[in-house]
């Protein structure tokens, strides 16, 4: 994970003194498709993100799968990095593309954000795995742990204070892998992505944590790697909550050692 140092000027206890900080690097990530079409090849920029560069493949990979242009892995011929801030990615011939989907991206992730039962009905018709039932179960122990097993992981979010985490936990609580980044949908596209890469999705005997609040697009691409319990530092928004109950997945939020709240999915609580 790419950070930089930097000198600035701290004031506390009555005085300036003068310190060297640590800050996570933002830079712009470019991803673009190449695909053939009609026997043509053609390239077509999809997204330009703001990121911490580092685990950027998986966060590609991750990126696409979670807004449901591909299905799986599989789907790609060749990841291909171009300087630090671009990539392409080339799709096997015969794979169809619903390019379409490229623009539900753009609409859910503008900073105005999204409303309404028809976003919802618009994120249903990607997000097609739905928890069926509520066989995977977790102990109320396990959730209130969480918060430490995070920080304590956080090894960059330590030296900066600047970056947002998602982490997997096993339904026993024990930490598979966690991602950071500056953006927190970022984050989660690594961590999904990572588990694309490796072949573990679906993911539907996993708990997941976000160090912040859980936000309508973080339970959209939870559910998409049919993650079926989503623990938060935070607040969820109250679209976050209506999708989290279409999808079947149970909603915690405001983890503390000592307390939490479920938004829906009571069931899978012990």
């Amino acid at each position: 994970m790419k950070t930089i140092e930097l000198s600035l000027i701290r004031y506390k206890e009555n005085e300036f003194i003068a310190v060297n900080d640590t800050l996570a690097v933002e830079e712009p990530l470019e991803i673009s498709l190449v695909y053939e079409k009609e026997g043509l090849l053609h390239q077509k920029n999809i997204s330009i993100t703001m990121r911490t560069p580092g685990n950027d493949a998986p966060l590609v990979v991750g990126f696409l799968f979670t807004e449901g242009i591909l299905t799986s892995y599989e789907q790609i011929e060749n990841l291909q990095q171009l300087g630090e801030n671009q990539f392409l990615v080339h799709i096997k011939k015969g794979v169809s593309l619903d390019l379409s989907k490229i623009e539900r991206h753009f609409y859910t992730s503008s900073s105005c954000g999204v409303c309404g039962k028809s976003s919802i009905e618009a994120i249903q018709t990607l997000t097609q795995n739905y928890q069926s039932a509520a066989r995977t179960k977790v102990k109320k122990e396990v959730i209130i742990g969480l918060n430490e097993k995070v920080k304590a992981k956080q090894i960059i979010f330590e030296s900066t204070g600047g970056l947002h985490a998602s982490a997997l936990f096993s339904i026993e609580g024990i930490c598979e892998t966690l991602s950071e980044d500056v953006g927190r949908h970022n984050a989660l596209d690594k961590l999904i992505g990572s588990q694309l890469l490796i072949n573990k999705l679906p993911l539907s005997n996993h708990i997941l944590f976000l160090s912040g609040r859980a936000s309508f697009e973080l339970i959209q691409k939870a559910a998409m790697a049919e993650i079926p319990i989503i623990c938060a530092l935070g607040a969820p928004s109250s679209l976050a909550v209506e999708l989290a109950v279409a999808t079947n997945t149970t909603l915690i939020g405001f983890v503390k050692a000592h307390s939490f709240n479920i938004y829906c999915g009571k069931e899978r609580v012990e």
